[in-house]
């Protein structure tokens, strides 16, 4: 009954609220503060298989998934990096820098986006630089904590393959102990 009273006097789209209070960047904002930023937002309808953007393209914004699924893919294979849902977002760097696109984004089934591009964004900065700032501060936090977590899974991967290197550098080894001809002893030096 709410939201048909909503719907009937023109009030906020609470469907848009609701999405923007669980976003990292957004969550520590007022009510008349997600207003602002919501009135920035491009609403974009995708049909499932069509592409957002595509790897290798500037990127000019950051997108969060009101309805549906996106998968993010690597080319040219085409592999499923991850699966986003509703709720979920990304391609927000592009909110600092218009960086090449290191992935492609495809709607995986029909979707309902919400936009915020870069221009919008340095707008709201020029009319309200205090939330303009304080949407930037918690950019700056999300992408920190994500360069913390990458450079932790770096830190594993190279254990990994170093563990892989010494359990091949083994196999190597002893390949080539077998390989060797034997001395006067019975011994084998390589």
């Amino acid at each position: 009954m709410q939201s048909l009273w909503k719907s009937l006097l023109g009030g906020p789209n609470t469907t848009e609220t609701d999405v923007l209070q669980n976003i990292p960047l957004f969550e520590e904002l007022s009510s008349r503060e997600l207003d602002a930023i919501r009135r920035l937002l491009h609403r974009r309808e995708y049909v499932a298989g069509e592409s957002i953007f595509v790897q290798g393209e500037p990127g000019l914004g950051m997108y969060i998934i009101e309805r549906g699924a996106v998968s993010i893919q690597s080319e040219p294979s085409g592999r499923e990096l991850v699966e986003l849902t509703d709720g979920d977002f990304f391609g927000e760097i592009a909110l600092l820098n218009e960086v090449i696109r290191t992935a492609t984004a495809r709607a995986k089934t029909d979707c309902t986006l919400l936009s915020l591009f870069q221009p919008d964004l340095l707008g709201l900065l020029d009319r309200n630089s205090r939330l303009g700032v304080k949407v930037l501060l918690a950019l700056a936090r999300l992408v920190g904590l994500r360069l913390v977590e990458v450079s932790d899974e770096v830190e594993e991967l190279t254990r990994e393959c170093e563990k892989l290197r010494a359990a091949s550098g083994d196999v190597a080894d002893t390949q080539a102990l077998s390989a060797a001809p034997e001395d006067a002893d019975g011994s084998r030096s390589v």
